[in-house]
């Protein structure tokens, strides 16, 4: 049997040992011939992957003859076949290995060794070339505003804020003549103020003042519309007499509505009256005024709380001066931020970080934010996300802890802590960690691209990937035997002196036999890094150069 080792058919899939998922699958179909195998014989083979400094031993298998007393896979007169698979961990000295068979057979006492048996080599591992670099995502908005008004602790930054003020002037029931005790109470005066400093200040933008006025929905129609034009006209004269006196020269936009359904609507639905939802109903019902005065007048006792609660409100003309509010300059803030940092408020300070090209002095600026704003999870998770840019990912991770608890349900802070968790080597939790940051940016998704070529998915981590192109892009589009889509993800990264990219193209050059790019592309790479060369003279990707002067001339 050890003389006519060499007609046993080892069948190795892949013929050249592949890592994925930093594993390496091995799978040995073996055919022993017919008239090989002694009936009495017992044979134990195990695969060994060598290499330079060591090696790592496979499962074993044993198969025996048709007359041993046991319970292994028997191999018969006609010969048969063997089917294994096992899985080893991959490790970088395996770039370039051989698997070989030992084999061992045994005949009652005596046993006899054969000579090793190579049976394939390895290993191609460009998968493992992916750059485990995942991206954090930087914390401006810190929850959805549902006010209708910008808010600095909540909103992004805005260096123009519009802004308004309002005040009614109530009119009594049929009239259209101004009281002093409206128009001196405090509303209006406050918009007169308000009016004239905006008119004043530097960093206030006056943009209109406009009187709108109203008259309740009760009496005809014609007499509304007059008497809602009279009351624009008594309340827009006064409010320009007091601009003019105030010094405010504007010109005051005026319209008047003849009777404000809106207004009742919006009244009726805030009050608590008997049958409000039957009024409700009936203002939805009809359209025609006179027959919704009518429907609602028939509801007798409900009329006179109408009357007593809602229809004053309504008898007004309703002021509002708009404006925008002019933040400080870049260059005021990145002066503040430095100086006085309490001065600015949370928006300008998380903007005023982002105004300094240093990361230094942008995580300077976040280490203020922290003290000045202990609360708020942006300026831990901000401070982590300048850290984790830096590669410094150990050091952003009690940052970004510290976030996750200040806003445990924060999809940024998430996909933050995802990122620390991947660079620690755990692929599942991070995936779970990315899957609840979803939706937080596509950060989230470039991210996820690098848990699927982790995993293999490669297909997937194409789609997770299909934003972006740099070298961890290429690689999944590789993986899939995608070579053209790869080179042009790694012609369009923009990033000088990056010798993976040049590298990743020598081997697509080493794939689709063009020469010139693989010894262009390696030639680039190793004056980039000099440590490629020792790479490369490992790489399978290259198995078919080793011997070539030219590759030689580039990595020796």
């Amino acid at each position: 049997m050890k003389k006519n080792a060499d007609s046993i058919n080892f069948g190795v899939t892949p013929e050249v040992l592949e890592a994925h998922s930093s594993n390496v699958d091995v799978a040995i179909n073996t055919r022993y011939p017919s008239k090989y195998f002694n009936k009495k014989a017992i044979l134990t083979a195990t695969p060994v992957l060598k290499y330079e400094g060591g090696e790592t031993e496979l499962k074993s298998v044993t198969v025996q003859g048709e007359k041993v007393d046991a319970n292994n896979k028997v191999i018969g007169l006609n010969g048969g076949s063997v089917s294994y698979k096992d899985v080893v961990a991959y490790d970088g000295a395996m770039a370039k290995s051989e698997l070989y068979v030992n084999i061992t057979a045994s005949k009652g006492k005596k046993s006899l060794d054969f000579d090793p048996i190579k049976i394939a080599d390895g290993v191609l591992a460009t998968s493992e070339k992916i750059v485990v670099m995942p991206k954090p995502i930087l914390g401006v908005q810190r929850e959805a505003n549902t006010t209708g008004k910008y808010d600095p602790n909540i909103d992004a930054f805005q260096r123009v804020v519009p802004d308004e003020m309002m005040a009614d002037i109530k009119y009594l029931i049929n009239r259209a003549n101004l009281r002093k005790d409206e128009t001196g109470k405090e509303e209006v005066v406050a918009l007169q103020d308000y009016t004239k400093k905006a008119n004043e200040e530097e960093r206030i933008d006056l943009k209109e003042v406009e009187v709108s006025a109203y008259a309740s929905p009760d009496g005809t129609i014609d007499f509304n519309t007059e008497l809602a034009a009279k009351r624009k006209e008594t309340s827009s004269q006064f409010l320009a007499k007091k601009l003019k006196e105030a010094g405010v020269a504007v010109e005051l936009k005026t319209k008047y509505t003849p009777e404000d359904w809106d207004g009742f609507k919006e009244l009726m639905e805030q009050s608590n009256i008997q049958d409000k939802e039957l009024i409700l109903r009936v203002l939805s019902m009809y359209n025609d005024p006179e027959v919704r005065e009518r429907e609602i007048r028939n509801l007798s006792v409900t009329f006179t709380d109408v009357a007593e609660e809602i229809l004053p409100q309504l008898r007004r003309a309703k002021m509002t001066t708009s404006v925008d509010l002019i933040g400080k300059t870049d260059e005021e803030l990145k002066a503040a931020a430095k100086a006085d940092p309490a001065s600015l408020n949370p928006a300008e300070l998380l903007y005023a970080a982002t105004l300094f090209e240093d990361l230094n002095e942008q995580l300077s600026v976040y280490n203020s934010f922290m003290k000045v704003y202990p609360d708020d999870w942006r300026g831990a998770n901000n401070a982590g996300y300048v850290l984790a840019k830096q590669m410094k990912y150990a050091d952003a991770k009690p940052l970004f802890t510290k976030a996750e608890k200040l806003k445990n349900n924060e999809p940024i802070v998430k996909n933050n802590v995802g990122a620390v968790t991947l660079t620690e080597g755990d692929v599942a939790e991070a995936e779970t960690l990315f899957g609840a940051a979803a939706g937080a940016g596509d950060e989230v998704n470039y991210n996820m691209g690098i848990v699927s070529v982790k995993k293999a998915e490669y297909a997937k981590a194409v789609k997770y990937f299909s934003k972006d192109k740099d070298v961890n892009t290429a690689i999944a589009k590789m993986m899939t035997g995608d070579n053209n889509g790869a080179l042009k993800d790694l012609e369009a990264f923009d990033m000088e002196g990056c010798y993976m990219k040049e590298y990743l193209k020598a081997v697509i050059g080493a794939r689709t036999a063009k020469e010139s790019l693989l010894f262009d592309s390696l030639k680039a790479a190793c004056s980039i890094n000099a440590d490629m060369k020792a790479v490369a003279k490992t790489d399978m990707e290259f198995a078919k150069y080793f011997d070539n002067a030219k590759f030689s001339a580039i990595v020796d």
